[in-house]
């Protein structure tokens, strides 16, 4: 088990099944279990993923300042996170409407609010970070003061940079610079993704890359093993949706890496909880458990 700072952003997130993207216009479309609303963002999701797996979660976060809490934690759901560190001091929270269809296309319309105006109260982090094995960033404002705090107290970071945009890379130093693991999804990407993970790993020294690639798989860098493999999907679910599925593979890598450094079982494994995950119905459902793993794991790769 290992101590995670988790940091980033909550939202509410409505996910809509539709027949295709781009949508055909119509006045009204009425398709019964195709609308599901619940509490979603990058980081809560991997918080909830650690906590399944085992792990000890600081979540970090801010809301709107008159969001009731209890939609963190609904009833139904077998884990808890803490909302100690969840603060209200937004207008309202950030919402996100996604479409997706058959084919894993997506269509992803989000407003967040006032949340690059947030600062967050960082005489909190302070003796939690120094407790923690690892700080875990998606890269929005208010989490820049995290990466220079992990950097200060030892701590290693890891961050989502979820979809690159090349005009924002100065923006996104703060966080690139001092990630020993680092996350993209090849939704944006333009040029070639094996230029683009050289090209990110010769200019900012990473230890670690993941170019999520969709239903393709996904690329690993590794600098300390001299590796740049890509990997497949693998199948143990059918697929329901697949928002959130990124989410899930980044969180149990770094459950496993955090273990023993070995990146290659982490993504395996973490191929496996992705697979599983998107076989229901919103981002913060479907998780594996540990044995399930294991032996997915055993059929699949043989290891023991």
């Amino acid at each position: 088990m290992s101590k995670f700072l988790v940091a980033g952003v909550t939202q509410i997130e409505t996910i809509v099944r539709v027949d295709k993207i781009p949508v055909h216009y119509a006045p009204i479309t009425s398709v019964s279990d195709s609308i599901f609303t619940e509490v979603g963002g990058d980081a809560y999701n991997e918080s909830l993923a650690l906590e399944w797996l085992g792990d000890e979660v600081t979540f970090m976060s801010v809301v709107g300042r008159n969001q009731d809490l209890g939609i963190i934690n609904p009833p139904d759901r077998k884990i808890t996170l803490s909302t100690e560190y969840i603060i209200p001091q937004m207008n309202e929270t950030p919402t996100e409407v996604v479409l997706y269809d058959k084919d894993r296309k997506q269509q992803i319309f989000e407003d967040i609010k006032d949340l690059r105006d947030v600062v967050y109260d960082m005489s909190m982090v302070t003796p939690i970070i120094s407790l923690c094995d690892m700080v875990v960033l998606a890269n929005a404002n208010f989490c820049r003061p995290f990466s220079k705090l992990a950097l200060e107290h030892g701590k290693p970071v890891a961050v989502n940079i979820r979809n690159y945009d090349p005009e924002k890379e100065i923006y996104n130093e703060d966080f690139l610079k001092p990630a020993k693991v680092l996350y993209f999804s090849d939704d944006t990407l333009t040029e070639d993704p094996y230029e683009f993970i050289d090209r990110m790993a010769e200019t900012y020294g990473t230890e670690i890359i993941i170019l999520g690639q969709g239903s393709e798989g996904l690329i690993l860098f590794d600098r300390s093993k001299n590796l740049r493999v890509h990997y497949k999907t693998v199948k143990t679910n059918e697929v329901v949706n697949t928002i959130g599925a990124g989410n899930a593979l980044f969180a149990c890598f770094l459950h496993y890496y955090m273990e023993n450094g070995d990146s290659v079982n982490a993504i395996k494994n973490a191929l496996l909880f992705a697979s599983y995950k998107i076989g229901y119905m919103g981002t913060s459902n479907g998780f594996m458990t540990t044995e399930q793993l294991s032996q997915w794991r055993n059929l699949i790769w043989g290891i023991k």
